[in-house]
């Protein structure tokens, strides 16, 4: 019940029904500020309960100086949450756990239930094993529910078992689309005390480009697994009024451009800028000409950038893409007069008061690709194959070949590209890249051209309505010309489910240790994350996509080198057959229309007869298989007493690994291929499984015995504290002090009692918002992680596991303080936290070393996590005593 402090209530009549809403108009101080903090102004005036949310926090969110460091600690409510299968199985694995661990503490189950709606679509586990036919995507369906029945039958027990809980099944869509397209409300309604109330969609997800809401006008964004169960059970989100980055939008996208360009050149420009933990709002007269499409190709790359959300407001344009995709008219009135109500409406001559704000003239955007391992890396189209050219020595083993390798038919070399897809969330939502593709595939056929025989293939679009238009435009014949058949429809390539390359060109890939790439329209191109094969991945809009499988090498030039001859003899240049604005917007006229949302979404919680065939178990607390490779019980609350016990210093720790700069979740966690000889492809052998079955790290993270044995399993980590040595290995001071894996030296030290550290260079868990990047550390027995710097999500996922985050004084590092990571280390001063207060800077022992260190937990909300020793225990006993 809010305390109404402000006498905010008020009503809101919108098509002859009345809605109580709560005004923040009346609030000194709420005109100026930014768009995504007046949404959180309704939020803490809606929520408002004199405890954690207090008129206190009203005033100084109303009264933010945006010059200011982030220091007033606020409570955000989200209206809903949003979550993927790779990272929705470990939430739901999570809150049946929680059912069991209260009914043993001797509470009731049905108290562990979403408070709040909840929504998860299954889209990151079907993978490319087939590509180039017709029936791809029936046999890549087919093969998915095959290996993950298990996961399945166990989503479909959640969607019974728990409230506002409901499931979109596979083959439906990418988690971001089916959100922009219908599950995003962009203002909500629900029925509170037998009043209909209505207030600002929010949200947010087990997935880091949860931000591409933003695009229409949600605030959202991406939070690890256990955050989001905290969510779920109705804990606030607490957060420090954040840092809002200003950035201007002027001009109009040159011909030629895409949103991709757009979306690269922005994330180029805000990560040097740098807004790791900020929020980024787009304003000015430019944001007119920006359609809705780019808006959520620019909110999606928020985490490429670091920015906690990156977001647009509410106009004309969000009204046209609502009714575009079936929104009701009521719902459209509801937004329209709610936001112009609330101040939510954008007015481009109106400049709200920013932190600190950037500046970017659309007509200066020039074609782009990134590349080849971080998505900030911007090249210059036009630079392209000189900058290759330049990377790729640094690719090369002295046995590497710089000649053609014969593979089966074909013959393959350094820098040819065998993996093209059109995949991931970023674009596939977009027509215009979509159909720019479509066309531009078109023209290519029509003169004769051809993709080469060593590039893998793949089209994954975000949702039904891609193919649909497609077909209704008469364009899937040459796409499929091309060997851009459908695969499935989910994030495949860009999470890592590119699936295995055909047999002969994975051998010579890999006996002559060839540095080939990918070519792909997401977000992501870490290393080691598309395929085990790929050393080097470019993220391209889709057209480029197209046109890199056409060239079939990344040492092109597409100005100066010819994509081939025509049937006449006549060599054929990306410029003949690029599509021009005019005719993809003709297309989209005649081949999109609402009807097509309509349809397509008529039944989207339903599935297909796969779906409806799978045996679901019953009841309100999970009966677990003993057999189960895929759902294990996880060991969280093992003996977990009522009141939590006092937090103690760490001593005699060891280190576990010593990391570099830009260290990923996906280096900490992988979401791909489980290798046969790795820990986890020997546990899933010992447990019966074949190499063929193995799936993915993603797939099967309802099993923490694989997670654990996943945990920094990537293929390309780099641990410091051996010598050329990539994977997922260390040195094992438990025993020898020799290599060994790294899960093998965490059983040792754990027998031992040996606590363990990690050290970390800049940029420590950037990336996607991998729960078990957090999780898997710490059932490996690590304390803390010193890092020079933290990305957001991670930071706040360690402590959610009980990990301290602690940070390297300005200008320290491992390396300037003389440390190996062969030192025995204590860190002093963490009981301080036992008496209700945080200490700003701990004292770590290093061997004959000392040091002062940062402590990173940054909320007296974080502290209570870390004291409880995580996030799902301090919640489980709040629960018990509510």
């Amino acid at each position: 019940m809010s305390k109404n402090s402000f006498n905010a209530k008020k009503n809101l009549e919108v098509a002859g029904k009345s809605y109580e809403i709560f005004d923040i108009s009346g609030i000194q101080g709420a005109t100026s500020l930014p768009f995504s903090l007046k949404v959180l102004l309704e939020n803490l005036l809606r929520t408002e309960d004199g405890a954690n949310i207090t008129a206190d926090h009203i005033k100084a969110l109303a009264n933010w100086n945006p010059a200011a460091e982030p220091d007033t600690e606020i409570q955000f409510t989200p209206a809903r949450v949003v979550m993927q299968d790779f990272t929705g199985v470990p939430c739901i694995v999570d809150l049946a756990t929680m059912r069991e661990a209260i009914v043993d503490l001797g509470g009731d189950p049905s108290k562990v239930n979403p408070l709040a709606p909840a929504e998860l679509v299954i889209d990151h586990s079907v993978i490319a094993d087939v590509f180039g036919t017709k029936d791809s995507f029936e046999q890549n369906t087919d093969i998915e529910y095959e290996r993950n029945q298990e996961r399945y039958r166990f989503l479909r027990w959640g969607q019974t078992a728990f409230d506002e809980f409901k499931v979109v099944p596979p083959g439906t869509g990418i988690v971001h689309q089916v959100n922009i397209e219908y599950l995003a409300r962009v203002v909500m309604t629900r029925t509170v005390g037998g009043v209909l109330r209505a207030y600002p969609d929010t949200v947010v997800g087990t997935d880091s480009h949860t931000t591409m809401v933003n695009g229409l006008g949600v605030l959202g964004w991406g939070v690890g697994g256990i955050e989001a169960e905290a969510a779920l059970l109705g804990q606030p989100v607490s957060m420090l009024i954040p840092r809002v980055v200003g950035f201007k939008l002027t001009g109009q996208l040159p011909l030629g451009t895409t949103a991709t360009d757009m979306a690269l050149t922005i994330t180029e420009i805000l990560r040097k800028h740098g807004v790791v933990g900020k929020f980024v709002e787009f304003y000015g007269p430019g944001v007119v000409s920006v359609p809705m499409a780019n808006r959520t190709t620019i909110g999606n790359m928020s985490p490429e950038y670091g920015s906690t959300c990156a977001i647009f407001p509410i106009d004309e344009e969000a009204l046209r893409y609502l009714r575009l995709t079936g929104r009701s008219d009521d719902q459209v009135a509801l937004v329209e007069q709610y936001a112009k109500k609330q101040g939510l409406w954008h007015d481009p001559s109106v400049e709200p008061r920013f932190s600190e704000q950037v500046e970017l003239d659309l007509s200066t955007v020039v074609p782009s690709i990134a590349g080849p391992k971080r998505p900030q890396d911007r090249i210059s189209l036009s630079d392209s194959k000189l900058a290759f050219e330049k990377t790729l020595p640094t690719y090369f083993s002295d046995k590497t070949s710089r000649e053609e390798v014969k593979a089966g038919s074909t013959r393959v070399k350094n820098g040819d590209v065998v993996i093209a897809s059109i995949t991931s969330c970023t674009n596939t939502s977009n027509p215009s890249v979509m159909i720019g593709a479509a066309l531009l595939a078109k023209k290519a056929v029509e003169k004769g051209l051809k993709s080469k025989p060593w590039v893998k293939t793949t089209l994954a679009p975000g949702s039904k309505v891609v193919t649909d238009y497609y077909d209704r435009a008469d364009l899937t014949k040459y796409m499929q010309a091309l060997g851009f058949h459908l695969v499935g429809y989910g994030c495949v390539t860009c999470i890592g489910n590119s699936g295995p390359l055909p047999i002969e060109i994975s051998k010579a890939v890999n006996d002559s240790d060839l540095a080939v790439t990918a070519v792909l329209s997401g977000n992501r191109n870490f290393e080691g994350r598309i395929s085990p094969d790929v050393k080097m991945n470019y993220l391209a809009s889709p057209p480029l996509v197209v046109a890199y499988a056409i060239a079939g090498t990344m040492d092109h030039d597409f100005e100066k080198d010819s994509l081939g001859q025509d049937q006449n003899g006549k060599d054929v240049y990306l410029a003949d057959i690029w599509p021009t604005p005019a005719e993809i917007q003709s297309v989209i006229d005649s081949s999109i229309s609402s009807a097509m949302f309509t349809k397509d979404y008529a039944s989207v919680f339903d599935g297909d007869h796969r779906w409806k065939s799978l045996a679901t178990p019953v009841g309100k607390v999970f009966e677990w298989d003993p057999k189960s490779t895929y759902v294990r019980k996880p060991p969280y609350f093992d003996g977990m007493p009522k009141t939590p016990t006092p937090v103690v210093d760490i001593s005699g720790a060891r280190v576990l690994a010593v990391l570099g700069d830009s260290v990923t979740t996906d280096h900490i966690s992988p979401a791909g291929n489980i290798k046969a000889d790795s820990p986890a492809g020997k546990y899933l052998a010992e447990h019966g499984i074949d190499r063929k079955d193995f799936n993915s790290y993603g797939s099967r993270r309802g099993n923490h015995e694989v997670m654990i044995r996943g945990t920094f399993a990537n293929i390309r980590l780099k641990n410091l504290l051996l010598d050329g040595v990539e994977g997922g290995f260390t040195r094992n001071f438990a025993t020898d002090g020799r290599q060994s894996t790294i899960y093998d030296a965490s059983v040792a030290y754990q027998s031992a009692g040996t606590p363990l550290v990690i050290l970390a260079g800049k940029e420590y868990g950037s990336g996607s918002s991998r729960d078990w990047a957090a999780k898997g550390t710490a059932l490996l027995g690590v304390r803390a992680v010193i890092a020079e710097s933290f990305e957001r999500i991670h930071r706040s996922n360690l402590i959610g596991m009980g990990v301290l985050p602690l940070q390297f004084k300005n200008g320290d590092s491992a390396q300037s303080l003389g440390l190996t990571g062969e030192e025995e280390f204590s860190i002093s001063g963490i009981t301080a936290l036992n008496t209700g207060g945080v200490p700003k800077e701990l004292t770590v022992t290093a061997g004959s070393k000392s040091f002062v260190a940062t402590v990173r937990i940054d909320t007296p909300g974080e502290a209570d996590y870390y004291r409880h020793g995580g996030i799902m225990q301090y919640v489980l006993r709040s629960l018990l005593n509510a």
